[in-house]
């Protein structure tokens, strides 16, 4: 049989956020009412300055297929996160598509960003806050346009150069206004939405910092060692997450010693109806996201479906 092999541009090519946030949407609340297989994240240190790290099986019930992800991560390095994607047949296990895996999961990552904040987020949640200004940071701010009406954004970065460059070009993008802080509290002091995406391993985020009402999405910690987010935060807000072992073993809580006790729902039981959402308008609400593999099936099912069907694509068979 043939193997599609999907490059970034075909990748980007498949892919449409709009109907992607509609599938994930779906595919949180199928994880949770239907999860028979645990996800792992298996990471390997190579030196100082990068890991391998695989993430599989990416499973779920109505698609017929499975994901093994294979990362390498530089985070020094533009991008930081460089590797391939392995749909297989659930079946049979035929090779079905190999594909560039970096703007899938930064795609996908925002889109379950958007699926968070509009969950949990007020209604009338409008301005945001950007902690880090990285690659990430462009795709949520562009997912959560899908999902709330923004009329101001700041960003901070401890690289200042960069914060101001992102600035700019968001501005220029997306038609927003998109300015520059000088430190993370300027950031966060008027915001609906605050949103992180750091490699720091050491909190930034505290209680007295955040205003009643703000919902945060933390999206770098996703490893042990990394923190974003204080223990009395997370203490004091209603935390929720993708999956609650992986972030005890290695998200938010456990960056700063803490465990389920702090976690009240996964995302998945929100959609579900099993778990309560925001409750009130002054409530702060976390959510803390690892990133779990059928996260990669379901962009990947939605890429393949198209890509099956596009004579353009490169095919090649392995078994020849």
């Amino acid at each position: 049989m043939s193997t599609l092999l999907l490059s970034r541009t075909d990748v980007i090519r498949h892919m449409e956020a709009l109907t992607l946030l509609s599938e994930m949407r779906d595919a949180f609340r199928t994880d949770a009412e239907h999860r028979s297989v645990e996800p792992q994240r298996a990471r390997g240190a190579l030196h100082e300055h990068g890991s391998a790290l695989v993430v599989f099986p990416g499973t779920l019930q109505g698609i017929p297929a499975y994901t093994v992800k294979v990362h390498a991560k530089f985070p020094g390095r533009s991008p930081a996160i460089q590797g391939v994607l392995q749909l297989h047949d659930l079946e049979t296990g035929a090779l079905l598509a190999v594909m560039d895996s970096g703007h899938l999961t930064a795609l996908r990552t925002g889109v379950v960003g958007a699926l968070a904040a509009d969950v949990l987020a007020r209604q009338d949640a409008s301005r945001v806050a950007l902690i880090g200004a990285g690659a990430q940071a462009s795709m949520q701010l562009k997912s959560l346009r899908l999902v709330r009406s923004l009329n101001h954004v700041r960003v901070y970065d401890v690289d200042v150069a960069r914060a101001v460059d992102f600035a700019t070009r968001m501005y220029k993008a997306l038609d927003l206004p998109v300015r520059p802080a000088m430190s993370v509290e300027e950031a966060v002091e008027d915001a609906d939405i605050v949103i992180t995406a750091t490699p720091s391993r050491e909190p930034f985020l505290y209680p007295g910092m955040i205003r009643g009402g703000t919902h945060i999405t933390a999206l770098g910690a996703d490893e042990p060692g990394k923190a974003e987010l204080a223990a009395g935060l997370l203490r004091q807000s209603t935390f929720f997450c993708d999956h609650r072992a992986l972030n005890v073993a290695m998200g938010a809580p456990a960056g700063v010693g803490l465990g389920d006790e702090v976690i009240h729902a996964e995302l998945g039981e929100v959609l579900a109806g099993t778990k309560k959402g925001r409750t009130d308008a002054g409530q702060v609400t976390l959510f803390g996201a690892v990133g779990l593999p059928f996260q990669d099936l379901v962009a990947a099912w939605h890429v393949y479906q198209v890509a099956r069907t596009d004579d353009a694509v490169q095919r090649v068979d392995f078994g020849a």
